[in-house]
């Protein structure tokens, strides 16, 4: 069973992300989207809520699994038996962050391979910071997340 990993913080997923997802799901037996826990990073929600808004968000995907982990991601998909790192690319921007980050968890596992897929155009605009900035602006986040995304940003805005 080929498995693919897709690692990434998700704060909060994007339609963006879910594009990825997909065409990794159709592409690869078994994909883990792998929530990362930074303690030295504080997240605009916590790694808890992105994990079950994930959940919620790819019930649509039976190949899928959501799970979260600290530490190397070459570590956690050695610890999963992955074989392949799955990584979004939206602009020539990320590509040049996601080639280094490659050829680092390269370096630190060979045998780990990176698959870039490229989100549709229009996704490619779209990331978790711009979302979050629409929504403490009291914007309309709902082009841009999956509905219980979108449901659950909105209440949680109300608090």
């Amino acid at each position: 069973m080929t498995i693919a990993i897709y690692p990434g913080s998700f704060d909060p997923i994007t339609n963006g992300h879910l594009d990825i997802l997909k065409s990794g799901s159709e592409i690869f037996e078994k994909v883990i989207i792998a929530v990362s826990y930074n303690v030295n990073k504080k997240g605009f929600l916590s790694v808890e809520e992105r994990v079950e808004l994930i959940k919620k968000s790819v019930k649509h995907l039976p190949n899928v699994e959501v799970d979260s982990f600290e530490g190397l991601t070459v570590e956690y998909a050695k610890m999963k038996k992955a074989d392949v790192l799955l990584r979004g690319l939206r602009t020539s921007f990320d590509f040049e962050y996601e080639l280094q980050l490659s050829q680092a968890n390269n370096a630190l596992n060979n045998d780990l391979k990176t698959i870039f897929l490229i989100t549709k155009p229009e996704y490619n605009f779209i990331s978790s910071s711009m979302v979050r900035e629409i929504l403490v602006n009291n914007g309309d986040i709902s082009k841009f997340v999956p509905k219980a995304v979108e449901e659950y940003l909105i209440s949680k805005r109300g608090i």
